[in-house]
C-alpha cells in the first residue's frame, strides 16, 4: 500500500470526514465533493444511501416532504480485494493508488506519530473482530481479528481465490461512533472477555 492512501485513512480518523464531507452532510454536499460517479440506494422513503464506491454515505428523513438528513459514512475497506474500480475516482487522483488491503497494526503506528489514538471498545462482532474508537473524531474502526465466521466466511475458497481479509486487516470505518454508543456497546459487550476467560 502506498504512503498515500494510508493518508487518506490518517486523514479521515483524524478528521472524521472524507475529503471534508462529513456524516451529517446532505447528499448534494457529499455528491459536490465526491462526485457524480454513485449508486443510489433505498429501502422506502425515509432511508437512503450512497455508494461512492469504497465510501458510503446513509441519510434518513422523517417523510418525503422533509429533507435527508446526514447519519452516518463508512468506509467498506473490505472491499480493496475486488480491485481499482473500487475506489472513487476523486480518491484515487487525489491519494493515489489504493492496495487490496489495510493492515491495522501499520495503520495504528502512522496514527500514534500524529498523535491519534484508538480506545478499543468491547462490539457485538468480538472475537471476529475487533472495534477501536477515536474519540475526538467519533471515527470508529473494525478490526478483522479471526479467519472463521462472519464477514463474508473468510476460511471459504471463494474468498481465498479473490483475496479476502486476513486476520489483523481492517474490515471498515466509520463515523460518526459517539461517547453515548461506545458507553452502550461497554455496558452491553464488555462482560464478553470475562465470560470467555471463566
Amino acid at each position: 500500500m502506498t504512503p498515500y492512501s494510508l493518508a487518506f485513512y490518517v486523514d479521515v480518523i483524524a478528521s472524521g470526514t472524507v475529503l471534508g464531507a462529513g456524516p451529517a452532510d446532505d447528499p448534494d454536499r457529499v455528491t459536490a465533493i465526491l462526485g457524480p460517479d454513485y449508486a443510489e440506494n433505498s429501502f422506502d422513503d425515509h432511508g437512503m444511501w450512497r455508494d461512492y464506491g469504497m465510501a458510503e454515505f446513509f441519510w434518513s428523513r422523517e417523510s418525503p416532504d422533509h429533507p435527508w438528513q446526514g447519519h452516518h459514512f463508512t468506509l467498506q475497506v473490505h472491499r480493496l480485494p475486488y480491485g481499482d474500480g473500487v475506489v472513487n475516482p476523486v480518491l484515487r487522483e487525489r491519494y493515489g493508488r489504493f492496495g487490496r488491503r489495510l493492515r491495522f497494526d501499520r495503520l495504528e503506528r502512522l496514527l500514534v506519530r500524529r498523535g491519534i489514538t484508538l480506545e478499543e471498545v468491547p462490539g457485538a462482532d468480538a472475537p471476529v473482530c475487533s472495534l477501536h474508537w477515536q474519540p475526538a473524531s467519533q471515527v470508529s474502526v473494525t478490526v478483522r481479528r479471526a479467519r472463521e465466521g462472519g464477514y463474508g466466511g473468510a476460511g471459504s475458497k471463494r474468498a481465498r481465490r479473490r483475496g479476502d481479509l486476513r486476520v489483523g486487516d481492517v474490515h471498515a470505518v466509520t463515523s460518526s461512533m459517539t461517547a453515548e454508543q461506545v458507553a452502550w456497546y461497554r455496558e452491553h459487550y464488555g462482560g464478553r472477555k470475562a465470560a470467555a476467560g471463566s
